[in-house]
């Protein structure tokens, strides 16, 4: 990797402060795709932000809602009987992503500041319709993803938490790729009072993205069935060595299917 300069303020505001101060900086959460990144010498950082320090870890959780500090692991989110019991689905979202030492060390914010178009975090962020809080604002879900590795997020600021609605039901449902574990398709399905969510990643080229026919359709009859018929265009799908673009438009209905007769 290229030299860069190191940082672990113990202050929010400091570590807001020295990332506004150099765009060449860059901020460090659990570094399961940024420390590879450097190690390719994909990226060259004038300086590295460490947010270890800013305590900002942590699950809450009260009648309507819970809430995960951004520097909270994947296996924290998974191990949670809070979250278990609260949103089920949103700990066995946790419990599948990367293996044990990816989930011990990759963080909530990490990957939704990251935005990787195979994650699964975005599923749930989307389909539960959470809102990422910042260093200066609060952010919908329907407006923080915009496109491959694109947020609302500006250069310098940071989530520092993010706050999930309690669903009446919710799953989630992968179709994993065998090596990476990566979603090729992944579907977060979320019923509320006013109606149905769907949120799909690994399959389009934009990312992360709602499913307005499915939800419709589920919004009136929450049943499996409910979509028989209703065909994913294929046009703006993933296509590549692991699944073509069609392909992944059948998985997208399959795997709908499944997560809610999962829910």
């Amino acid at each position: 990797m290229y030299d860069f300069a190191y940082e672990k303020p113990a202050a929010l505001a400091a570590a807001v402060s020295s990332l506004a101060s150099d765009m060449e900086a860059k901020a460090l959460a659990g570094g399961q795709t940024f420390i590879p990144v450097l190690k390719q010498r994909l990226n060259k950082p004038s300086k590295v932000v460490d947010l270890a320090a800013l305590g900002l870890s942590g699950i809450t959780v009260t009648a309507d809602t819970v809430t995960i500090g951004a520097m909270t692991t994947h296996g924290d989110v998974a191990l949670s009987a809070d979250v278990q019991k609260a949103i089920p689905a949103l700990a066995h979202l946790a419990s599948m992503i990367g293996d044990w030492q990816v989930r011990h060390r990759g963080t909530i914010g990490g990957s939704l500041a990251n935005n990787d178009p195979t994650a699964c975090y975005p599923t749930a962020v989307l389909a539960l319709g959470a809102t990422i809080v910042t260093d200066r604002r609060e952010i919908k879900a329907d407006d923080y993803f915009q496109g491959m590795f694109t947020t609302a997020l500006e250069q310098d600021e940071l989530i520092t938490k993010v706050i999930f609605p309690i669903p009446q039901r919710a799953a989630y449902q992968k179709f994993k790729n065998p090596a990476s574990r990566y979603a090729m398709v992944g579907v977060f399905v979320a019923k509320f009072a006013s109606g149905v969510r769907v949120a799909i990643t690994g399959a389009a080229q934009g990312g992360v993205f709602r499913h307005a026919a499915f939800e419709a359709a589920l919004s009136a009859n929450f049943a499996p069935d409910a979509i028989a018929g209703i065909v994913t265009p294929a046009d703006d799908l993933n296509s590549d060595i692991h699944a073509s673009a069609e392909y992944r438009a059948h998985l997208i209905g399959v795997m709908t299917k499944r997560a809610v007769a999962a829910a």
